[in-house]
Order: structure tokens, then C-alpha cells, then sequence
């Protein structure tokens, strides 16, 4: 027998209840047992049938006033005018409650926003990048403070001319997002891949700490001279699985964040100059106002 207490049930459903219940009762059962039985208690027995009659679930007629909490439509419409006006119309309710807390504002929790945004039909995904995939986390090395471990990988950035890139050199701290290390060059080699790791940790003074260096199985990343300049150094290597195409997931996060800024020359880079240039300033943006949500909407972890 299903349990009905606290369930809502219609007046057929109640009126057969109180028949099986009877029915038990005239073969010798307690009214207490028969109701435990059923999943009612006695008081409901009774109240059920008040006035001679089987009196239906009263509860969805109930009036009830508004949560004291509940948002007016001028709070409503401040959070929306917000969500879209040019600072914060490519960036979702995650990054704008901690920028406004910065700020000291506070309209409304992340959840009330995207409620708000939903019920305006404008709850769906912003900026020009797709929508993620949420994946397993692999694996793979973890950091408790800043510089023990780094990701390092190069993108390329395109120029104005068809077929011609530049090399962006990125390594990024596990623990804080910070990118501790980037260049900007026309080549893509192991040597200078090398001397920017040497300038990070001098940067950093984090020579000779242990410190674990990951990345993907790149011809640069496997190269004799970083290999050479790692063990210098006393940094150990770590690469992502082979056949594993989310093995270096942070790296592959920040260079996703810097294709779909919303500052991205569509045209491409006329120089490399101009790529260095932008690439500061982007560096400069992720350090001090992007949040990221791995780390709870800090900008950086320290």
C-alpha cells in the first residue's frame, strides 16, 4: 500500500480510502492500524469526512501572500537593465554578482539573476563562444599555493595576411589563473620556449622550488633545450595522456577565454607588434577583472 501522507489527493481518491479503511475496521482491525496502514493518520480520517460528507484536498485552494523576500518589478527591471547594459551584456550572472560585490552593490544572488533572466526569456548563452560541455576532471597534479605547478602551451594568433601566425607562448599558475609567463613570436621553437621559462621563474623567485611543469606532447614541449633547461632549474615535466585531448584543460581554458574576449580583432593581427600589444592587454584583463569560477569568482587566488 502507497504511503499518502502528505501527498495531495482527490476527493475519488479519498473516498476510496475511508472504503478500505472501513472494510478493515468491520473485519476486526483498529481504526489506528488501518490508517497507519493506508499512510494517514486518524485526525485525517476524521476531517475528511467532516459535515457527513468526503470533503476534497483543500490545500491548492489555499490563498497564500507573497514571500516578504519577493522582488518588485523596479528590482526586476534594475537587475535586467544591468545584465544588459554594454559592461555586462556578454557576461553571465557568475561574473557579475563578484564584480558588483567588488563594486559594493548588491542586487540580487547569482540564482535570483539567472531566475530573472529566465523568466524574460533571456536566459542563454552569452558571447560569441559555444556553449561548454561540462567534462570528468582528469587526473593529474595538484596545487595547494602558487608556483608548484604551471601549464604552459602556444596558440596561434592570426595575422592580416592569409596562412601567416604568431606564436603565443602562454604559462599559466594552477593554484592562482595567473599567467606567471607569455611572449608573442613568429616561431615556434623549444628554444624560446626555454628562455621564457627561465624569466617566469626569475620572475617568480621560484628557482630551485619544486615545481611541476605540464603540457601537451608539442615538438617545443618535448624539445631538448627546454628539456635542458628544466633540469637546470630542478623543474619536473609533466605531460598530458597520448590520445587525451583534455589532458591540459586550464591552458586550453585561458586561450579559449582570449578567442572569444570581446576585444578579438576578427581581421586578424597587422603586426606583430600590434599582437604583443593586445596580448598585454588581455593578460592584463585576465589578471585583474576576469573571475574565474574554478576558484569562486576571485580574479586570482592570491
Amino acid at each position: 500500500m502507497g504511503r499518502t501522507r502528505g501527498r495531495l489527493t482527490s476527493q475519488d481518491q479519498r473516498k476510496q480510502l475511508i472504503s478500505w479503511i472501513r472494510q478493515a475496521c468491520h473485519a476486526g482491525a483498529s481504526l489506528y492500524r488501518a490508517c497507519e496502514i493506508i499512510g494517514i493518520s486518524v485526525h485525517s480520517w476524521y476531517r475528511w469526512q467532516a459535515a457527513g460528507k468526503v470533503i476534497a484536498d483543500q490545500r491548492p485552494l489555499a490563498k497564500r501572500s507573497d514571500p516578504v523576500n519577493k522582488l518588485s518589478e523596479t528590482e526586476r527591471q534594475a537587475i535586467l537593465s544591468v545584465c544588459n547594459s554594454p559592461s555586462f551584456n556578454s557576461v553571465p550572472p557568475s561574473q557579475i554578482v563578484p564584480i558588483l560585490s567588488d563594486e559594493g552593490r548588491y542586487l540580487a544572488s547569482e540564482s535570483t539573476m539567472y531566475r530573472v533572466l529566465r523568466q524574460a526569456n533571456q536566459l542563454q548563452h552569452r558571447g560569441r563562444a559555444a556553449k561548454a560541455v561540462r567534462k570528468a576532471k582528469p587526473t593529474s597534479f595538484t596545487a595547494t599555493g602558487p608556483n608548484q605547478v604551471w601549464m604552459w602551451d602556444i596558440t596561434w594568433l592570426p595575422s592580416q595576411v592569409k596562412g601567416e601566425y604568431y606564436k603565443l607562448y602562454m604559462i599559466e599558475d594552477l593554484f592562482s589563473r595567473y599567467p606567471v609567463g607569455w611572449e608573442v613570436h613568429a616561431e615556434e621553437t623549444g628554444e624560446l620556449a626555454a628562455e621564457l621559462l627561465q624569466r617566469s621563474v626569475l620572475t617568480q623567485r621560484c628557482s630551485m622550488n619544486p615545481l611541476v611543469l605540464h603540457s601537451d606532447n608539442g615538438a617545443p614541449m618535448k624539445s631538448y633545450t627546454l628539456k635542458a633547461k628544466m633540469e637546470k632549474l630542478g623543474i619536473a615535466s609533466s605531460f598530458s595522456r597520448p590520445r587525451v585531448s583534455n589532458d591540459n584543460p586550464y591552458a586550453e581554458a585561458l586561450f579559449r577565454t582570449l578567442k572569444y574576449w570581446p576585444a578579438w580583432p576578427h581581421k586578424g593581427f597587422a603586426s606583430l607588434d600590434e599582437a604583443r600589444q593586445w596580448v598585454r592587454r588581455f593578460v592584463d584583463w585576465y589578471s585583474h577583472t576576469h573571475r574565474h569560477s574554478g576558484i569562486k569568482g576571485r580574479t586570482k587566488h592570491y
